[in-house]
């Protein structure tokens, strides 16, 4: 199968899910992106190359969406292409060691990070991941365990921390 990429080496797949269409953007053949239907911060459609018949470089990525949507997968494994800051990069990192079923405060991750007093940094950050729910930024909640900010909007968030059953939930809501 031949796969249509941009000069940038990108190419892109949109596909259904139960939060809406998700467009799965890759460079050289690595996911580099995965944007909601009006996420915010999502980069304009000519940036994500052209679009691939079939599946083509996102098939494990589609396969493994599948799989966490129907309960079945808990931790995704693919090769990531992240682009960002170096301080971008390493909050996304921090993101991927939050478990299934589990929530961090952005504190929580200024400390891990070895920077307590840049919450409000964090956030920004976390606010850029171009990967979405593989890198998950939903399982990030405010210091009093409220929802706050999600550029795929609130109501996607709840519904993916209550897919993963995260803990303490109820609280949250």
């Amino acid at each position: 199968m031949t796969v249509g990429t941009n000069a940038q080496g990108r190419s892109h797949l949109v596909i259904d899910s139960p939060y809406d269409r998700l467009t799965l953007v890759a460079t050289d053949g690595e996911l580099s992106g995965l944007y909601m239907v009006d996420q915010r911060h999502r980069p304009a459609e000519e940036t994500f190359g052209e679009r691939v018949r079939g599946r083509g470089p996102f098939d494990r990525a589609v396969e493994q969406l599948e799989a966490y949507f129907d309960g079945g997968l808990t931790e995704f494994d693919l090769p990531l292409t992240l682009h960002g800051t170096p301080f971008q990069r390493s909050v996304w990192e921090q993101l991927r060691l939050i478990p299934y079923g589990g929530t961090r405060t952005y504190g929580e991750l200024a400390e891990a990070l070895g920077k307590p007093g840049a919450s409000r940094a964090v956030g920004l950050a976390n606010g850029k991941n171009p990967i979405g729910i593989i890198v998950p930024c939903h399982r990030v909640i405010g210091s009093t365990g409220s929802l706050t900010g999600y550029g795929g909007g609130l109501a996607r968030k709840q519904r993916l921390l209550e897919l993963e059953g995260a803990a303490g939930t109820g609280a949250l809501f």
